[in-house]
């Protein structure tokens, strides 16, 4: 038995270092093509994530990061590919900021208001295509993907100072309103390198409330029974449209947090420069660690440290799109690596099961001898 752990946290690991290795190996190779150094940006990366307020931007991200892969890890872990979580969360951050620009409650109450808020308007915007999935049969990629493109069509016309947003004086931007201190999420100060957002650390703290509901609650057995075979687990008594709602809902409204840490430690407002795209580097992260909250963590980290520490890489001749190729590149190795993985462990796998036949074959034929 332990043997056979040992060669399962071998192969789980196997995945996203092959992913990486190929990433980086294809980056170098483009680099060498157009006749760069295809050494140097990494170093210059590394390097310029020595500094502490880099670090504390790589932690910050990688919080942001974290909720949106867990967001899409639900599903996946329902065999529900939920592409909507990019605008589940923007939508959520917006109608939280207007809610919370508007209303002044005391400091707990403001935050417990926003964030409850933020998970209702994105288990909403999920949980339309949980519906039309489970009643009418139509796929969450497409429905998700149509709801992204609607989300971004109510934000623009809701953001509008004719309606609910406001233009500050003697600017261009279009804002939500600020919300009052009160609503502030307080942080930890790492000197002059920045704050680390507070909310950073809820985040990491739902990847432990995730890793038991899922492992150690009859509702997480039955949400992974039923992403496994729903055939199976309605034989079991599982209600599977009603797990597939569920999951849809609670994915929502994990998205609608993705972007509490930016809007309670950082802009205190919804503005047309709220960062877009999260959702969709949420889904490279979760595939990259593979729904596991340990994976995400540092795939989270690595994607965060991609982002920021590239930043360094104008300054030396080198364009910081470099990072967006490499984690492109991820993707596609993730896809490939996970399969040959898949393959070699089946081989193995039957490889261990011969062996065994052959040993016991070979104990029977002993003792028939003797």
């Amino acid at each position: 038995m332990k043997k056979f752990d040992k060669d399962r946290v071998i192969l789980a690991l196997a995945g996203p270092v092959l992913a990486l290795a190929v990433a980086i190996a294809l980056t170098s190779v483009v680099l060498l093509a157009s006749g760069r150094n295809p050494f140097e940006p990494y170093s210059l990366m590394i390097e310029n994530a020595g500094y502490v307020d880099v670090q504390v931007l790589i932690i910050n991200q990688a919080g942001t990061y974290y909720l949106a892969a867990l967001a899409v890890a639900v599903g996946f872990r329902m065999n529900l590919f939920n592409i909507g979580v990019d605008g589940q969360y923007r939508l959520a951050a917006m109608v939280a900021a207007l809610v919370g620009a508007r209303i002044d409650l005391v400091g707990p109450l403001q935050i417990a208001l926003i964030l409850l808020v933020a998970m209702l308007t994105g288990a909403f915007w999920a949980g339309i295509a949980g519906i039309l999935k489970t009643t009418r049969g139509v796929s969450e990629v497409v429905s998700t993907i149509m709801l992204n493109a609607i989300a971004t069509s109510l934000i623009a016309w809701l953001i509008l100072p004719d309606n609910l947003g406001v233009q500050p004086p003697g600017s261009n931007d279009l804002t939500t309103g600020d919300i009052p201190e009160s609503g502030w999420f307080p942080g930890l100060t790492m000197g002059d390198g920045g704050e680390i957002y507070g909310f950073t650390f809820v985040a990491f703290a739902l990847g432990v409330v995730y890793w038991f509901v899922l492992n150690r609650t009859r509702f997480g057995f039955d949400l992974r029974a039923t992403g496994a075979s729903e055939s199976a687990a309605a034989a079991s008594g599982v209600d599977a449209k009603k797990m597939i709602l569920t999951a849809m809902l609670i994915s929502g409204a994990v998205a609608g947090l993705a972007g509490m840490s930016t809007l309670l430690g950082d802009t205190h407002t919804y503005s047309l420069s709220f960062p877009t795209g999260i959702g969709f580097t949420g889904i490279t992260i979760a595939l990259l660690g593979r729904n596991n909250p340990i994976g995400i963590f540092f795939s989270a980290l690595l994607i965060a440290f991609l982002d920021k520490a590239s930043a360094t890489l104008d300054q030396h001749g080198y364009e910081s799109e470099i990072a967006t190729i490499m984690q492109g590149l991820i993707v596609i190795a993730v896809v490939v690596s996970y399969e040959l993985v898949r393959r070699y462990g089946l081989r193995r796998q039957q490889q261990k099961v011969g062996d065994e036949l052959a040993a016991a074959a070979r104990k029977n034929r002993e003792e028939v001898a003797a």
